[in-house]
């Protein structure tokens, strides 16, 4: 029988910490659904009040997360339960620690769809992908779907096994300059498109016009989902953390990592797709679908569109890839310190709840599409459930739990451990205090009644 390894792993020191934490947060969010959402919510204005949260709000919630981790050494369940035995503290953390366990197998679908693709651009098919239905026809044949969701679970699975060190942080390590390199390559050839340079104005420069409250509400959503906030990611990578890496710096590279490859993922996709509608902003509104249905379009009316394909589709893999990883290794520390299991173990399980969950997911626009939760099939119902609900309750409790139980000044202590510094203090005290828990509320009840109808976003 394996035994429970009592010694916790570590990161190497801080690049392994900001890499892992970067990979945690570049993810699908970035490049599949940040540019969507500014494209639908303004452009330049909705790209300036996300910098704004990003840096109030997000920076808050980075610091809480990663501190808490540390002081605790332990993952979200463990972390809520370590300052004492009241039953919506330990709510909290159990909150914290299943919501990773019900994104990553929908995420691994996903991912599934990005393999996919990349291989079809690889076998020269980049006019097929373009056609009228290729997407409907594909995420509909159960088959296909399920064999590239296993494989990209299988990935994910493997890279977990092999530990903290040699697993997580090693492929961050290697994926993220990879990412950043592509990401820069992809950017130069869609700005310099012809016609592309109005693209590059509606995302860069902000427009009062097209402010309105939801503008808002989007831009704080995408923010939980960038940043990986309220996932029990950061707690579990701060529990990895050494005591001599500074807290407030790693958040400040998360921070600049994740806003920059944001911003060059609005830069790939919104100018291509401005110069391949001829400035027509409606061809921006196709939303989720903006990455499997428009963009092939927009390679396939390019010179270089099966390159730019394979380069484009390589890095998205990548960035997925990372994400997944953070949420595979969140799950499984929790397993690990709550049941006292080994790696091998955890592993295994959480391997088995990728699979039947996924499998819901992957088949859900194919053999079971007549199954629907709330009108959702299960793959938007399981994002409507961790995003719009789970990960701003998730929020407000971690919020309640640092300034009502354990105190900012014990906050305070642990960010500036071993010399590190605390220059955003009364940034941090005051959004943590009042102004994260309301605007988690904010974002729960706008996306519940969005959901239900009572109101439209």
């Amino acid at each position: 029988m394996e035994k429970h390894k009592h010694e916790r792993s570590t990161f190497s020191g801080k690049i392994g910490f900001v890499m892992s934490a970067a990979g945690a947060s570049v993810g699908l969010g970035n490049i599949w659904r940040f540019p969507y959402l500014a494209a639908k919510y303004g452009g330049g204005i909705f790209l300036l009040i996300y910098i704004i949260l990003a840096l109030t709000f997000g920076y808050s919630m980075i610091v809480a997360e990663t501190a808490l981790g540390r002081m605790t050494k332990k993952s979200p369940v463990g972390a809520f339960g370590t300052f004492g035995k009241s039953k919506w503290l330990s709510l909290g953390g159990w909150i914290n620690a299943i919501i990773p366990v019900l994104i990553v197998p929908y995420y691994s679908v996903i991912g599934g769809w990005v393999i996919k693709y990349l291989v079809e651009y690889v076998k020269g098919g980049s006019q097929t992908l373009a056609e009228d239905g290729y997407f409907s026809a594909f995420i509909a044949d159960g088959f296909s779907t399920e064999t590239c969701f296993l494989f990209f679970t299988l990935l994910t699975l493997v890279i977990i096994y092999a530990g903290v060190q040699n697993g997580v942080e090693r492929v961050s390590k290697v994926m993220m300059p990879i990412l950043v390199f592509l990401s820069v390559v992809i950017v130069i050839y869609s700005v310099t498109r012809p016609g592309a340079l109005e693209g590059v104005k509606y995302f860069l420069i902000p427009n009062i016009k097209n402010f309105s409250w939801m503008t808002v509400v989007a831009a704080m959503g995408q923010m939980f989902y960038s940043l990986s906030i309220a996932m029990g990611i950061l707690v579990t990578f701060g529990s990895y953390m050494k005591s001599d890496v500074s807290i407030e710096g790693s958040t400040q590279n998360v921070e600049i990592f994740d806003t920059a490859i944001a911003m060059m993922a609005g830069l790939m996709i919104i100018p291509a797709v401005f110069a391949f509608s001829g400035g027509d902003p409606d061809t921006l509104q196709a939303g989720p679908a903006l990455m499997f249905i428009t963009i092939p379009k927009v390679f396939a009316s390019m010179g270089f569109g099966t390159l730019v394909g394979i380069l484009f589709f390589i890095l998205v893999l990548c960035a997925a890839l990372t994400s997944s990883i953070a949420l595979t290794e969140s799950a499984v520390s929790t397993f690990q310190d709550e049941l006292k299991w080994g790696r091998k173990k955890a592993t295994v399980f959480v391997g088995i709840i990728m699979v039947v969950l996924g499998s819901l997911s992957s088949l859900g626009y194919g053999p079971l599409a007549c199954v629907k939760i709330i009108g959702m099939q299960f793959l938007d119902f399981f994002d409507f459930l961790t995003n719009s609900v789970m990960m701003p309750i998730a929020a407000i409790a971690t919020c309640l739990l640092i300034s009502r139980v354990v105190g900012t000044k014990k906050i305070e202590e642990e960010v500036l451990q071993e010399g590190g510094t605390f220059r955003r203090k009364r940034i941090f005290n005051f959004m943590i205090q009042y102004l994260c828990p309301i605007f988690a509320a904010i974002i729960l009840f706008s996306s519940v009644a969005n959901a239900f109808g009572w109101i439209s976003m």
